[in-house]
């Protein structure tokens, strides 16, 4: 399975960014896909999810209101919108898919699949 993240940049502060990750390479399923991040000297931190079958979001306190996950069923791939982004929005963002019911949309360990990241920098 391959996830494969596209849309990160440099934008200032204020400004929007659009992330796709399409995912091949499998025929399941896939149960839930998020996003993640990871900022220098930090863990990776949750940022948004989604369940494929119900469309259920889930959302970071510190993205609600200006992110937004979304899914494409047909091209099975997953989106975030990032709008009014902040400084501390800089990090290597990762999409993530977890293939089976259960478990949490937070937990990193939750997810069987991950992207290679892709860095976002938010300049003030």
């Amino acid at each position: 399975v391959q996830l494969q993240a596209s849309g990160g940049g440099l934008v200032q502060a204020g400004g929007s960014l659009r992330f796709s990750c399409a995912a091949s390479g499998h025929t399941f399923r896939s149960y839930r896909k998020g996003w993640f991040r990871q900022a220098p000297g930090k863990a990776r931190e949750f940022v948004a999810a989604i369940n494929w079958g119900d469309s259920s979001q889930y959302y970071a306190d510190s993205v609600k209101g200006r992110f937004t996950i979304s899914g494409d069923n047909a091209k099975n791939t997953v989106y975030l919108q990032m709008n009014s982004l902040k400084p501390e929005d800089t990090a290597v963002y990762y999409c993530a898919d977890r293939a089976g019911r259960g478990g949490t949309y937070y937990y990193t360990s939750d997810y069987d699949y991950w992207g290679l990241g892709t860095q976002v920098t938010v300049s003030s």
